[in-house]
């Protein structure tokens, strides 16, 4: 009989019922029905138990540094940046909305943030630019979703602590299919763009800009370094193939001079080619793109864990906006902590009541049953991941991905690694999908945060997203069915903990394991 309180919770959460008390009440009434007051007390106490643990103290750092980025005027640092860089193309400012996200995804983590934060600024750029204000209300709604995909993700850190999986290796699984989701949409706006007669765009570089010596010199040193970084990565790749081994000691410095050396005359050679305005835009973007770059180097390098790196991200976005930038003052930080504050109260309140009724679902034995029905559909893998697919994307339209996570991920998680998935594999499916969610009708939290900004029907909004949702569902298949798109960067810096003597596909889809 308790297993009825699924059907419960679905009829509360129906009529209106917040999430965190639909999350409570129908299994703490089923619980109270059945006769055991003690299951009672122990689903109560699991509300605390699930807020307390250090991997998850991560989310608020996240969602503070993000606040402070934004309140600190990154956000139209990163939109000009991406208009020195897309304007000039066929649906110019639609574009650069798609650069802005993915690049505000490696500051926020959040859809919601990043559809408050860009939409306030480009959507009402866009109305006056010549496109009708429903397609720039859905087209931020639409790559508002890279945010959680993109690292820092906060779903994926609920994901990880529900699940016992590294954080690391899931923030590694989202760069590729959050880079993949932005060309699609990408894509998608140049397809629209002739057919729909889309306004004409020129390069947009403010002019007479000018730059603070502090963060002239700053950046003139850091993209440097940031240039050096990424030629060390491809020279490491290809000596990986190749089979060269690494360099150690005076050879390793040697080889990073060289590399150093080379990035600064490229920049030398560069500063040739653009103009000085483009220039300043430039190197205004590069102090604050450093928070991503540092947050998944720590990571990378392995000398911050993801919550480590989550402090480390609100020092650095404190030290840039007050000191460097000087655009955040106390005052506007005492107002930041508040919000902060709030949006992680609600998001910890409900991450602690979805893992009480976690608990509840693995006592009332819900998760065998839905197990023996899901494995009773169909013995292919390919199938009944075609399936959970359908299934995540319609629980996607109505439940908010953090609680869908946390309800389904114990239940689904553990079937799909019994037949042959990679749990960080799995892990990226249900990410994706329940983040795609955020941008379904008819529920989908990010189209009503998207026509709060635009003032626009959330009905009018929800027709002229279709385009988009349908690029981003075939990015979902993709990553589900070629798990290498996901899988080759946790695998390539080696977080997937798998042995020396396997090989590349043995890892990264290991298949059932023996019986």
């Amino acid at each position: 009989m308790l297993i009825w309180f699924l059907p419960l919770f679905l009829a509360i959460l129906m009529i209106g019922t917040p999430v965190v008390f639909a999350l409570l009440f129908a299994p703490g009434f089923m619980v109270w029905v059945t006769g055991n007051e003690r299951d009672l007390s122990i689903l109560y106490r699991n509300v605390y138990n699930g807020i307390d643990s250090f991997p998850l103290m991560a989310l608020p750092f996240f969602m503070l540094a993000g606040e402070v980025m934004n309140r600190g005027g990154i956000t139209t640092r990163l939109v000009e940046f991406s208009q020195a860089f897309m304007g000039h193309m066929r649906g110019g400012l639609a574009q650069v909305n798609i650069l802005s996200s993915i690049l505000f995804a490696g500051l926020s983590g959040s859809a919601v943030a990043d559809t408050s934060a860009l939409g306030s600024t480009l959507i009402p750029a866009m109305e006056k630019n010549g496109y009708t204000r429903k397609f720039a209300a859905a087209i931020t709604a639409a790559s508002s979703v890279i945010g959680p995909i993109i690292p820092p993700s906060g779903i994926m850190i609920i994901y990880a602590y529900v699940m016992g999986e590294s954080v690391a290796a899931l923030f590694m699984a989202g760069i590729v299919p959050g880079i993949l989701v932005g060309i699609g949409l990408m894509v998608m706006v140049r397809l629209m763009a002739d057919r729909y007669d889309l306004p004409k765009a020129e390069r947009i570089v403010h002019k007479n800009q000018t730059i603070a010596p502090i963060e002239h010199w700053l950046s003139l040193i850091l993209v440097r370094i940031n240039f050096m970084g990424l030629l060390w990565a491809v020279f490491r790749l290809g000596s990986l193939f190749a089979g060269v081994a690494k360099p150690q000691g005076w050879m390793l410095v040697g080889t990073l001079a060289v590399l150093l050396v080379f990035a600064h005359f490229f920049f030398v050679w560069l500063r040739t080619v653009v103009s000085p305005d483009f220039r300043i835009v430039c190197k205004k973007g590069v102090v604050p793109l450093q928070t991503p770059i540092i947050i998944l180097g720590g990571i990378l390098v392995g000398v911050m864990t993801p919550t480590e790196a989550s402090t480390v991200a609100v020092a650095y976005a404190l030290l840039v906006s007050v000191f460097v930038l000087r655009s955040l003052t106390w005052a506007d930080f005492f107002d930041v902590l508040q919000r902060s504050a709030l949006a992680s109260a609600s998001v910890l309140l409900l991450v602690g009541a979805a893992v009480a009724f976690k608990t509840i679902v693995a006592t009332s034995g819900a998760a065998t049953t839905m197990a023996d029905i899901i494995l009773g559909l169909s013995e292919n893998p390919l199938i009944l991941l075609f399936l959970i697919n359908i299934l995540l994307f319609i629980v996607g339209m109505f439940l908010d991905a953090g609680p869908a996570i946390i309800i389904l991920g114990p239940i689904l998680g553990p079937i799909f690694v019994d037949i042959g998935v990679h749990p960080v594999h799995f892990a990226i499916i249900m990410s994706v999908n329940l983040t795609v969610g955020l941008a379904t009708p008819p529920m989908g939290l990010v189209l009503f945060v998207a026509s709060t900004v635009s003032r626009e029907k959330v009905e009018t909004i929800a027709w002229a997203i279709l385009p988009f949702l349908a690029v981003e569902v075939v990015v979902i298949f993709l990553i589900t069915f070629i798990p290498q798109i996901s899988m080759t960067v946790p695998y390539l810096a080696d977080f997937l903990g798998c042995s020396p003597d396997i090989g590349y596909m043995a890892c990264i889809s290991p298949g059932p394991p023996p019986n």
